[in-house]
């Protein structure tokens, strides 16, 4: 599975973005979706995934500003990130797993001003 993410940018605390991942396969055929984020010098985080049979789910951390959705007819993974904060300044990456297999996007940088 091929991935391509976008919609990162510099924004002010408290604005809203949404980040768009287009998939080269069906993105409701592909088990597990999810986002993460790399802040400069930290690793990798999970953010929001959505786990077929299971659910969706969200980190502490992001739980009531953000929503991760799966758009069928442009067959997206989108993250709607509002009330933004500077510590959610990082790079964000989709990701879709299958089994063991994880697939990756090129990432997209979200910037937040105080």
């Amino acid at each position: 599975v091929q991935l391509q993410a976008s919609g990162g940018g510099l924004v002010q605390a408290g604005e809203s973005l949404r980040l768009s991942c287009t998939a080269s396969a069906s993105i409701h055929s592909i088990p597990t979706v999810a986002w993460y984020r790399q802040a400069p010098g930290k690793p990798r985080e999970l953010v929001a995934s959505i786990i077929h049979g299971i659910g969706i789910d969200y980190s502490d951390s992001v739980k009531g500003r953000f929503t991760i959705s799966r758009d069928s007819v442009k067959n997206t993974l989108v993250l709607q990130m509002n009330n933004l904060r500077p510590k959610d300044t990082a790079v964000y990456y989709c990701n879709a797993q299958r089994g063991n297999l994880h697939h990756w996007g090129q990432g997209t940088l979200v910037t937040v001003s105080s």
